[in-house]
């Protein structure tokens, strides 16, 4: 499983763990190697003594000429006959330690006696440990001193990785003439990090223009063969007609007039924010929900539904009209596709509004995929695509606005846009 850890604190990490351990075995071979020199130093030191002892000393009569720190024992002789504390050790180097204090203790056997050197240590240990404190110390210092540079270094390393980030980040890079990254920066990695952004933020860029130069073309020319059919269809409503033909013609109006509102809703999506015209809001949304109801109430009707309007607040704010009409009729024409019995209820609350239904409903784990383009229900009626809910989505996500969709405890769906205080996401309830 990958790290979640900031890379920044991953360098720091791997720097001073680096550091520990080299100054870590540094330290230690340093102690392992002034332990081997005392030992060298030392034996070479009382053995040099002891033959002094043994064979100008002893053979001329004379006491051993030691200093107050060093004694003499042997086996053989009585006035310096071997302590019991001493006895038993192994020939050559020997430490022994009497409880506070430690001492060498040198063996060497001739002729089956035993004769030792034993000489206290106090003051080699204090030096000892000194030189083991420094050790220590300057192991601690050294940590420390790798923590506040590896804090440095890691900061200095990811300085243009985070530099890169907050211009990658940056809103202006969404427009075609932000200039390229990568000239800022050298050609190592983090520029060519910089340049492969450089390219897919290019590619990203003429495939967001395409699809708007598209949407705008194909909206803005479909204007003049919608006028011509909603014209054609005003004069033929004018001539005699017999029901059936005044019914089919009436059919063609209303799918010309929801093709119209579409080309218009298409038209503003494309439009960039800068063009601040394209997003007036001078529309209430009572105004527009009693648009919808005129509209959409003899079409409950006909199919045999109850349709209810209801105002649970009143709601003073000014909305723009086209994307505000488009997402409630298409959650109107939901209700209408999926509901066969029962009721669609429109809900006017302050600062939003829900649609209602008795219908099929939707399954709790379908929730979120109804808003993905090209994505139907397991009730689907009709003819269409899949593309009312994610159109739904996309004028919600432009405006701010929050949409949601539950399961009604009595069957059915309902469905929330609220204006204020809209997340990113569209969520779901039980």
């Amino acid at each position: 499983m990958a790290s979640k850890q900031p890379f920044a604190q991953r360098i720091l990490i791997a720097f001073v763990l680096m550091t520990t351990i080299v100054s870590g075995l540094f330290s230690l071979s340093i102690v392992v190697v002034v332990h081997a020199l005392e030992e060298h130093l030392v034996s070479e030191e009382l053995n040099r003594e002891l033959n002094t002892v043994l064979h100008e000393d002893l053979k001329q009569g004379n006491s051993p000429r030691l200093d107050s720190s060093t004694r003499f024992f042997a086996s053989n002789l009585p006035n310096y006959l071997i302590p019991p504390q001493y006895a038993g050790l192994a020939e050559g180097f020997n430490e022994v330690f009497d409880e506070e204090k430690s001492f060498y203790v040198y063996m060497q056997e001739i002729n089956g006696n035993i004769y030792q050197l034993v000489q206290e240590q106090h003051e080699f240990e204090t030096r000892e440990q000194a030189l083991y404190n420094v050790v220590l110390a300057g192991f601690l210092l050294t940590v420390m001193g790798a923590w506040a540079l590896g804090l440095v270094m890691a900061r200095k390393v990811m300085a243009p990785v985070s530099r890169l980030a907050q211009q990658v980040s940056h809103r202006d890079q969404q427009h075609s003439l932000a200039p390229p990254l990568a000239p800022d920066y050298p050609n190592d990695e983090v520029g060519q990090l910089a340049a492969a952004f450089d390219s897919t933020l290019g590619q990203v860029r003429q495939s967001l223009e395409r699809e708007r130069l598209f949407t705008s073309d194909v909206s803005h020319e479909l204007r003049t063969p919608l006028m011509v059919i909603t014209s054609s269809c005003e004069l033929l409503a004018e001539a005699s007609l017999d029901p059936r033909q005044r019914e089919q013609i009436e059919r063609i109006a209303r799918a010309s007039e929801e093709m119209r509102e579409l080309v218009q809703t298409f038209l503003q999506l494309a439009r960039d924010k800068a063009n601040e015209t394209a997003f007036i809001a001078g529309s209430s949304l009572a105004t527009i929900a009693a648009e919808q109801i005129e509209r959409w109430e003899p079409m409950f009707n006909d199919k045999g539904l109850t349709f209810q309007y209801r105002e649970e607040g009143r709601d003073s704010g000014l909305y723009n009209a086209t994307f505000l009409s488009t997402v409630m009729a298409n959650l109107l024409r939901n209700a209408l596709h999926y509901t066969e019995h029962g009721f669609v209820r429109l809900v006017l609350e302050n600062g939003g509004f829900r649609v209602e239904d008795s219908g099929a409903g939707i399954p709790h784990d379908q929730h979120a995929q109804i808003f993905q383009p090209f994505v139907r229900g397991t009730h689907a009626r009709g003819e269409g695509l899949g593309l009312g809910l994610s159109l739904v989505k996309r004028i919600c996500a432009k405006q701010g606005w929050a949409i949601s969709v539950r399961s009604q405890p009595e069957g059915g769906t309902c469905f929330n846009v609220m204006f204020h205080g809209a997340t990113d996401e569209i969520f779901t309830s039980l």
